[in-house]
C-alpha cells in the first residue's frame, strides 16, 4: 500500500457567529473531502504537546511521529536544510521574517506577502550592511528568511509576529532566559533597530509605498535552534522505503528533508490562495507512482486565517478539496496498488484572533477495504463521533500506515 497526508495548514477554525455559529470547514462545499469522510474513519488529533506553543513546526513534526520534546530544535534549523544552508557546529539558525511595523506596532508579519523577487533584493541588502564572519542572512520565499549567528545561545524569549498583529513592537523584542543568553539577545534587537532603519528608505520599499503596498520595514528574527538529530521516516517506519515532500514553505521542506523525503519543486507553488494547485495534485500523483509515500503541504488556508478573512478561508478550503484531494482520489483509486489517503490541518488558526491555537484538528483517513465509520461529512463537530476518537502525536501516522 501506498500513503499520502494532504495536509491543509490551519484549516481547522471555531464557530462564527457570521456563519450562523458555524466553522469555515463546515460552511465550505467540500464534496471530496466529505466523501472521502464517508468511504474512510475520522477522528481528532491532538498535534502539540502540553508546554509547547501551536506553532507549524510543532504540529507537522508531531504529526509526521516525532516527539518534539527531544527531536525539535527550532523553526530556523528546519527551514536551513530547505534553503540548502549546511549548519556548522555552533551555528544558531532562526526563522527572520520581513515584516510591516506601522507607527511603532507590527502590522503584519508578512510585509503584506512582498514578493520573492523584492524580498531577495532586501535580504541580500542586509546580509551586506550587517552581515559577517558572525552574521548572515539567506533568502528564503516572500517573507520568509534565515538567520544564522556563530555561537549564538538559543535559551531566548522569541515572539513569532503573526502571533502579535497591532503590538509594539518594543513590547516582544527578544528576551534572554538564562544569563549566558543576553549577549544573543543583544545582538538580535540591535540587528531588528539596524535594519528598520537601513530598510525604511530602501527603494524596494519606496516603491512599494508609492504603490500603496506595506514596506518591509523591519526583520523579525524568531524559533531559534542548532541542526537537529532526526531519524528519517523510513527509519522509524521500515513498511516505508521512500518518500517525497511537496510544499510552497521552506519549513515543511526542511521537514521532509530531515525525515528523508525528496524535496520536489512545483512552478506556480506560493504558499498563497494563488497558489498552483493543480500542479501540486500532479506531482502528487507522479511521486506516488514512484514513492511510498507523499506529504503535501498547502499553506493557503492558514494565511487565510492568519489575515482574518473568512471568505477567503472557506474559498481557499474548496480549492483544496475540488482542485487538490477530488483529482488525486480520481487518479489513483483504481490503482492496482491501493492508495491510503488522509486529510487535516496541523493545527486551527482562528480567524477572530488571526493566529493558531492548540485545540485538537479533524482528521479522516481512507483506506481501501478497511470498513467506513459513521460519520458521512469532513468537518471538526463531524469529527468528534468518528472511530478513532482522540489521538496524540504519532498514533495519527502509526493509524495511517498500520
Amino acid at each position: 500500500m501506498k500513503y499520502i497526508i494532504i495536509l491543509g495548514d490551519g484549516m481547522a477554525d471555531e464557530p462564527i457567529p457570521a456563519l450562523g455559529g458555524k466553522t469555515p470547514l463546515q460552511v465550505a462545499c467540500t464534496p471530496n473531502m466529505d466523501l472521502l469522510a464517508r468511504l474512510g474513519r475520522n477522528g481528532r488529533l491532538s498535534t502539540v504537546p502540553q508546554g509547547f506553543p501551536p506553532g507549524s513546526e510543532i504540529a507537522n513534526l508531531s504529526l509526521l511521529g516525532y516527539d518534539v520534546r527531544f527531536e525539535f530544535e527550532g523553526r530556523g534549523s528546519l527551514e536551513a536544510a530547505s534553503i540548502g544552508v549546511a549548519l556548522q557546529p555552533g551555528e544558531m539558525a532562526m526563522r527572520c521574517n520581513l515584516i510591516c511595523i506601522e507607527k511603532g506596532c507590527i502590522k503584519n508579519h508578512s510585509a503584506g506577502h512582498i514578493s520573492n523577487q523584492e524580498a531577495a533584493e532586501l535580504i541580500h541588502f542586509l546580509q551586506k550592511e550587517l552581515g559577517n564572519d558572525f552574521i548572515r542572512f539567506h533568502a528564503g520565499v516572500s517573507y520568509r528568511h534565515l538567520l544564522v549567528m556563530q555561537g549564538g545561545n538559543k535559551q531566548l524569549a522569541c515572539t513569532p509576529p503573526h502571533d502579535v498583529p497591532g503590538t509594539l513592537f518594543r513590547d516582544v523584542l527578544v528576551k534572554a532566559l538564562i544569563p549566558e543568553a543576553e549577549k544573543t539577545a543583544e545582538t538580535l534587537n540591535h540587528l531588528i533597530l539596524r535594519s528598520q532603519k537601513l530598510l525604511a528608505t530602501h527603494p524596494v520599499n519606496l516603491r512599494r509605498q508609492e504603490a500603496g503596498k506595506d514596506p518591509a520595514n523591519s526583520i523579525w528574527p524568531w524559533s531559534p535552534g542548532y541542526k537537529p538529530a532526526m531519524k528519517t521516516l523510513m527509519q522509524q517506519y521500515p513498511c516505508l522505503k521512500s518518500g517525497s515532500v511537496i510544499s510552497a514553505v521552506d519549513l515543511i521542506k526542511g521537514i521532509g528533508i530531515y525525515a528523508g523525503l525528496e524535496s520536489i519543486e512545483v512552478e506556480g507553488a506560493t504558499g498563497l490562495y494563488n497558489t498552483n494547485y493543480e500542479g501540486k495534485a500532479q506531482a502528487a500523483i507522479e511521486a506516488l507512482r514512484r514513492k511510498d509515500f507523499v506529504f503535501l503541504h498547502v499553506e493557503a488556508t492558514d494565511e487565510a486565517g492568519h489575515e482574518g478573512d473568512v471568505e477567503l478561508k472557506i474559498r481557499t478550503i474548496e480549492y483544496l478539496d475540488s482542485r487538490i484531494v477530488g483529482p488525486i482520489f480520481n487518479a489513483v483509486k483504481d490503482w492496482d496498488e491501493p492508495v491510503a489517503i488522509a486529510v487535516l490541518p496541523d493545527h486551527p488558526t482562528w480567524c477572530s484572533i488571526r493566529t493558531h491555537v492548540n485545540e485538537p484538528v479533524p482528521f479522516l483517513i481512507y483506506k481501501p477495504g478497511l470498513p467506513p465509520d459513521d460519520v458521512t461529512v469532513y468537518d471538526e463537530i463531524a469529527a468528534e463521533k468518528g472511530s478513532y476518537g482522540l489521538l496524540k502525536g504519532k498514533e495519527f501516522i502509526e493509524q495511517l500506515i498500520n
